[in-house]
């Protein structure tokens, strides 16, 4: 396989994997955190009308979940690629900050909150992920 065969194989690969576990945190979020009693929190309108009622700790699992499927996706990417390792999981970050920045847009959550995920949940997590993966698979080049 040609490095840039590879290369996108590992960008997809990181991308998928980092979605899944993004998705399993979101989904196993409100067992460990339960949402404020009859707060609807499946859809865009209930997350909109329960915003007032949540706690900073209502907030902490969007925050791992973004955090971490940014993580893992890059540290994905990186230690599958053979080449291109530092692109892809910048570009695994932009992606997931991406739809962070959507997310956004779509829910109404606490300045404080959107401040928060979109500084912190994607482009450091992509780079310490970057910084994992060449630890994990030092053998190929940057």
């Amino acid at each position: 396989m040609s490095k840039a065969m590879r290369a996108i194989t590992a960008g997809v690969a990181g991308f998928v994997v980092g979605s899944l576990v993004n998705g399993a945190i979101v989904a196993v979020g409100p067992s460990l955190v339960p949402p404020p009693t009859g707060a609807d929190m499946t859809t865009v309108e209930g997350l909109t009308a329960a915003m007032s009622r949540l706690e900073p700790k209502h907030f902490a699992m969007p925050f791992l979940a973004h955090a971490l499927g940014t993580f893992v996706g890059a540290t994905v990417a990186v230690i599958i690629a053979t080449a291109y390792r530092t692109r892809l999981a910048y570009i695994i970050g932009f992606v997931f900050l991406a739809g962070g920045i959507v997310a956004a847009k779509m829910i109404p959550a606490p300045n404080w909150f959107i401040a928060l995920d979109l500084l912190v949940a994607y482009h450091p997590m992509a780079w310490l992920g970057l910084a994992v993966g060449r630890r994990l698979r030092p053998d190929t080049p940057v």
